[in-house]
């Protein structure tokens, strides 16, 4: 499966690659479809758990048209479930080294990701939102406010008194 911004979606994430065609040319023909990606050159990760991620999500792609790519990592299945244990909300630059949040870790200066190549199905890690090659990243201030809302919400469903 491709879609028209494959191309530049590629072009955007192997360019932070310390050896750009070398990597394209390895995640091209890798059987599992993923390569290793230095955070902190065009953009860090905020990494959450998947229970606050999910809602995250949801709110965010209702405060803005479209937020910036999203990774979710789901591991080998679990009782004939697949569960989505982790979101990674790309971000930029500086970001992690700055944010300050219970249960989210940063990826950003020295720290690689596990990318999977765009519009191709791949293993564990997927793309929620894929990158559009115009290297569109999630406002970290919007993503703060539907991380809030959604913690908000979880714990609204979890009250027993509500």
């Amino acid at each position: 499966m491709t879609f028209p911004g494959d191309k530049r979606a590629v072009q955007w994430l192997v360019s932070v690659a310390p050896d750009p065609d070398a990597c394209r040319w390895e995640w091209e023909r890798n059987p599992l479809g993923t390569a290793l990606l230095p955070a902190g050159r065009r953009w860090d990760v905020l990494i959450t758990p998947g229970a606050l991620g999910r809602p995250a999500l949801d709110v965010l792609t209702r405060l803005v048209e479209r937020p910036g790519p999203v990774l979710g990592d789901f591991p080998a299945p679990r009782r004939g479930r697949t569960v989505m244990t982790r979101l990674g909300f790309f971000v930029p630059p500086g970001t992690a080294s700055r944010w300050v949040g219970t249960g989210v870790r940063g990826a950003g200066p020295g720290t690689w990701i596990v990318v999977p190549y765009p519009g191709r199905a791949t293993g564990g890690v997927r793309w929620l939102v894929a990158p559009d090659g115009r290297g569109t990243l999630t406002d970290p201030a919007v993503l703060e406010l539907a991380l809030h809302e959604a913690a908000a919400r979880t714990a609204a469903r979890e009250d027993p008194l509500s």
